[in-house]
Formats: structure tokens, sequence, C-alpha cells
């Protein structure tokens, strides 16, 4: 028998977590939607620490950056679906309101999930880990004199990714000017996410971190058996997560609207915040671990290839959908809503260019996301204001432009650690084309 202590029965814990959905599933039965959105939220709680087994497992056998991408790109394939879903309908009912309603909507859904991302994911977690070094000991957070001084140190090899995620952020401010997602965003934006994949693959395999519980015991089997259980875990929390969360957004936005709430403030906040809480659950997992550097490689990740494959891949679904090439349009309000996000990600990444981010840091950047949203819903939803919609324009704009102020003034502030970020990223980059090793200067 074995003993509930042994990681085989935490494995098996969070396997259970997934079968009344299946079971659910199975039936064919329609549900409340409040048992609708309990089982299949246990679902996507157990596929989280499911993904975050396989990746911590893997790690023995590839480089732990793209265990780690791997991991990101599973842990938000949710989000794709539920994107997708909207971009889809927009291609098939293309000219339609119907049609043009579920093209906003996908631009709404995939800033909300990147704001989200940033706003509460990094802020929560550099917060949640420097909260817990004071209670353990983290190598991964350093401690200074001051209110909220301490800080989150991250490992200088996620430079690349850092690197990566800036030029994407400033390729996302040109979106609303070429008239929508086309086929030059999907050029662009995926060929980042490529060219970041080989990178991480070819600059070599590190040496593994060492593990406890389910990952030590999985890396303990003879590699093909280790293999075929990443795999296996791999496809079936990715699995679990794509049958689930749809959902239990779903299930979530008809619990809103039955409370008056707007579908559109579903759709872009709601929805997304079902879909991100499997990579933040993981997260959270690892730095309990106190491996928050892996941790936040992930959130890094994620972010990555959210504003790249997310936003490439629309207008390939939309086309599709069309039954020929097409550019997926949007509004005004959601040209507002990518520039708001695009001068978030560039102030986060402003932030992490010292490889730092502190308590006093990851305040600023949940205050302002909260604020910024609950402005928004006052706006449009509350206050007794003339012309809302004028309103709600002029504080994206307000909100975009703090963003990108004092990111510019961080960036100059730390350009020091800018330049040393682009040379450790080039570093990676070269050691790559030379297949692992990095060729000595002359």
């Amino acid at each position: 028998m074995i003993s509930l202590r042994h990681p085989l029965a935490a494995a098996a814990g969070a396997t259970a977590l997934t079968l009344p959905w299946i079971g659910v599933l199975a039936s064919g039965a329609d549900f409340p939607t409040g048992t609708t959105v309990l089982l299949s939220g246990l679902a996507i709680l157990g596929s989280s620490f499911l993904l975050a087994w396989a990746a911590e497992t893997a790690e023995k056998d590839v480089p732990r950056s793209f265990a780690i991408a791997v991991l990101a790109v599973l842990a938000v394939a949710p989000e794709y679906a539920v994107d997708a879903l909207y971009a889809w309908t927009a291609g098939a009912q293309a000219g339609t309101e119907r049609g043009i309603e579920a093209g906003n909507l996908a631009i709404a859904n995939m800033t909300g999930a990147n704001r989200i991302l940033i706003g509460l994911g990094w802020s929560a977690i550099a917060l949640f880990t420097i909260w817990r070094a004071l209670r353990v000991t983290d190598v991964s957070v350093r401690h200074y004199d001051g209110r909220l001084a301490d800080a989150v140190v991250l490992d200088r090899g996620i430079s690349i990714e850092i690197a990566f995620l800036g030029v994407a952020t400033l390729w996302a401010f040109f979106i609303p000017l070429l008239g929508g997602i086309d086929v030059l965003d999907t050029v662009v934006l995926v060929g980042l996410y490529v060219a970041y994949i080989l990178i991480v693959l070819r600059a070599g395999v590190e040496a593994p971190a060492e593990h406890v519980g389910v990952p030590a015991y999985f890396q303990a089997y003879a590699r093909p058996r280790r293999i075929a259980t990443v795999i296996g875990l791999f496809v079936y929390s990715g699995a679990m997560l794509l049958l689930a969360v749809e959902e239990f957004a779903h299930g979530l936005e008809g619990l809103g609207v039955a409370y008056g709430i707007p579908k559109f403030f579903m759709i872009q906040w709601i929805a997304p915040l079902a879909s991100e809480s499997p990579e933040l659950i993981v997260v959270a997992v690892l730095v309990m671990k106190s491996r928050s550097t892996a941790g936040f490689n992930a959130l890094i990740s994620s972010k990555l290839n959210q504003w790249t494959l997310l936003i490439g891949t629309l207008a390939v679904v939309y086309s599709i959908a069309l039954g020929r090439y097409g550019v997926l349009e949007f509004e005004f309000k959601q040209s507002l809503e990518i520039w708001l996000t695009a001068a978030q990600s560039f102030f986060a990444l402003s932030l992490l260019v010292d490889f730092e981010l502190s308590a006093r840091e990851a305040v600023a950047l949940l205050a302002l996301f909260v604020s910024q949203v609950a402005i928004e819903f006052l706006v449009l939803r509350v206050l007794p204001v003339a012309n809302p919609e004028m309103l709600s324009h002029r504080s994206l704009l307000a909100f975009t432009l703090i963003y990108v102020v004092l990111g510019l003034a961080l960036f100059v502030r730390r350009r020091d650690s800018v330049a040393e970020l682009l040379s450790l990223a080039g570093v990676t980059a070269r050691q790559a084309i030379h297949g692992g090793r990095v060729p000595e200067a002359d």
C-alpha cells in the first residue's frame, strides 16, 4: 500500500481532481452552472500540478528554459482555445453584427489575459515570494533596508526571454496602425517565438536543479520510462485544460451575466482570469519549493508566447473560418486596449532589466492594474457621467501614457542594466548559433 507521503500518492491525488470532470463529459448531461464551474475548476487545479511536475521532470533531458517554455505554452493553451473560438466566429460570420462583435471580443480576451498575467500574476507571485522568504530561506530573495525594499532576484539566464519579449512588445504598438491583425503580424510574431525556442534548444542543456517529491521520483526512472511519463503528463494535463477551461470560463460568464455584468467585461476579465489560473498555480507551486527563478521564467515565457503566438495565430484562425485570406479587424476601443497592454508590458520590462523585482515595484504593477480596471468599470457601469465611452477612451489613453513615461524613465535610469541584459542575450544567441558553445574572441 502506498503511503500518503509517497510521491505517487500526490500524483494520484492531482489526477483524482480531474476525474469528476471526465465523468461530467462522459455523461453528456446538463449540470447547473455552479456545479460546472466547481468541477471544471477542480480539473484545472489538478492539471496544473501535473503540468508543473512534468516540466520539472523534463529538465533532466532538455534545457531548463525549454522545459519551462513548453510548460508556458501548455498552461496558456486554454486561453488560445477561448480566443480562437471568437476569431473563428468572426471569420465564419464576417460582415454580420455577431461577426464584428466576435472580432472585438477576441481582442478584448487577448488584452485582458495579457494584462492579468502581468498586473496580477507577476505582482502577486513576487509579493508571495517575498512574503514567504520572511519565514523560510529563499536564495532568490534579496533583503534590503527600507519599506517594501526586498526584491526577488532573477537569474541572468532569462535575459534571452526578456529581450524577445521586448521586441514583441515594441511590435505590438504598431498593430493598431496596420488596420488589424494580418499575415505580417503572423510572420513577425510567430517567427519571434520560433526563433526563441530554437535558441533555447541549441544553447545547450543546463545542469538540472535538485528536485524533491514527485519530480525527483520521476527523474529516477530509466530514460525511456521517464520520457514516456513526461509526455503522458503533458498530453493528459494539456488535454484536460483544453476540455475544462472553456466550460469553466463560460460558466463564470453565465454567473456574471446573471448579476448584470456586461459581456465585454466578462470576456476581457473573468474568462481570462479563469484560463490564466493554471499557470499561476504552477508558478505558486514552484515558489513553494523555493524555485522562484523558475517560476518567474515560466511567467515571462507565458507572456512571451501570449504576446507572439496568441496574437499571431488569430489571423490564421480567422482566415481559415473565412475561407480565404482576411484581416481580423477591430474597433477603435480595442486599438486603445492593445496600446495600453503594450504600454503595461513596456513598463514591466523596465522593472526587470536589472534582474530584480522589488515589493515596491510589484505593488506599483498591481496598483496601476487594479485602478485602471476599477476606473473603467465605474465609468461604464456605475457613475452617472455624460458620454461614458469617450471618458473610457481618455482613461485608457491616460494609463497608456503613465506606463510609457514611467517605463522610459526607468530604462534611462537603468541603461547600464539594459546594456548588460542585451550583452547576455547576445551571448546566448551566439552560443545557440555555434551549437552550445561561445566562440572565443579574436
